[in-house]
């Protein structure tokens, strides 16, 4: 396999043209080719799929690499950008199970990308930079928008079939990323695979532009694995923005918005609205004045009393004590990169894992 990759490269698509592969149906094309070579050597040299898939992975890394040191440590994008989605997607369809590969690969792909963002662009290179995802857009937008929105968002069509296909994929490297204790730093901060910002979304993390589309199964997914709903410096209140919208629908409720708002409550301890604390001033409160309550009555109360919000989550009643152990126990599991499949190793009844993993409430 390594000879044969070698031999591509150096004899092949080095004389392929620069932009050969920016459709996507070439890139398609190109994954079905490699697919057959890995079946071919996997056989042939009697190693398994997953083996002969890692060292496709690896050539392609290794080659990426090489023709980027020789362009002084900057991705010379086109078709030698292109071939780590090339090998994305190869990873993805062959289940790839070796971890330290696909973190590599992960890895390679936010570093080229955000280093291409810093340096100056040319006009001939603008077209490009807008056809070319900004960090992981290519692996969450396909999940979140489906196959075609991408092209609108950020001017790139997904390289996965379906949107069934592309939730799989997320959760795919979801896994891998969490498994490798992924971390990566934007502008002095530092998120998880699953919260770096999306671009095209206003620099939004992935759980913030699914719960402002109101898809609860997207929700779910993100949830599970431990995205962090206050990590980015966006200053909405995501539950508020859920609440806000609830008002608009007159005590008709559309499902999927309810279904965010308790997979929401499920996550975090208790409701903290936003409050302008010198709004109150002329009443003279106490330091320790409970304004969550306030808010939740003067503001939700419609909400309050069809039973959406319960109680105990925005101020009114102290918050149950299963519900912050839980809290606290996905905390601990997500300090140690173990959300979500770190839960079965705890040893406790499948009722309670099925709590833990926001499944039931």
């Amino acid at each position: 396999m390594d000879s044969f990759m070698e031999y591509y490269f150096e004899e092949v698509f080095c004389n392929l043209d620069r932009d050969c592969l920016n459709e996507r149906y070439k890139r398609k094309e190109l994954v079905e080719y490699f697919s057959t070579v890995i079946a071919g050597c996997a056989a042939g040299q009697n190693h398994t799929d997953n083996t002969t898939c890692k060292n496709f992975i690896t050539s392609a890394l290794k080659y990426h690499n090489n023709c980027k040191s020789t362009n002084g440590d900057v991705c010379l994008m086109g078709k030698y950008h292109n071939v780590l989605y090339i090998a994305m997607k190869l990873s993805f369809d062959w289940s790839l199970q070796d971890n330290g590969v696909v973190a590599a690969l992960l890895d390679e792909l936010y570093a080229c990308e955000k280093t291409f963002e810093r340096i100056f662009l040319g006009e001939s290179l603008l077209d490009e930079l807008y056809a070319c995802e900004k960090t992981f857009e290519r692996i969450f937008l396909g999940a979140i928008f489906g196959t075609s929105a991408p092209y609108f968002l950020a001017g790139w069509k997904s390289d996965f079939m379906d949107k069934e296909e592309n939730v799989h994929a997320l959760v795919f490297f979801l896994d891998h990323a969490t498994n490798a204790n992924l971390e990566y730093t934007e502008e002095g901060k530092v998120y998880r695979f699953i919260d770096v910002p999306l671009e095209s979304c206003g620099k939004a993390s992935p759980v913030r532009v699914v719960i402002q589309m109101g898809t609860s199964e997207m929700l779910m997914i993100l949830l599970r694995f431990g995205a962090q709903i206050f990590s980015d410096n966006v200053a909405t209140n995501p539950v508020e923005s859920i609440l806000d919208r609830l008002k608009d629908y007159n005590r008709v409720y559309p499902y999927e918005l309810v279904s965010c708002l308790k997979l929401v409550l499920r996550a975090i301890p208790k409701i903290t609205f936003t409050v302008d604390k010198r709004v109150f001033m002329h009443l003279e409160l106490p330091d320790d004045y409970n304004y969550d309550r306030k808010v939740a009555l003067e503001k939700y109360g419609e909400i309050l009393q069809d039973h959406l919000i319960p109680s105990s989550r925005c101020g009114l009643q102290p918050v149950e004590l299963k519900h912050l152990c839980r809290c606290e126990v996905r905390k601990m599991l997500w300090n140690n990169f173990e959300l979500p499949f770190g839960i079965p190793k705890l040893g406790v009844p499948v009722a309670l894992q099925r709590y833990l993993d926001l499944l039931d409430d």
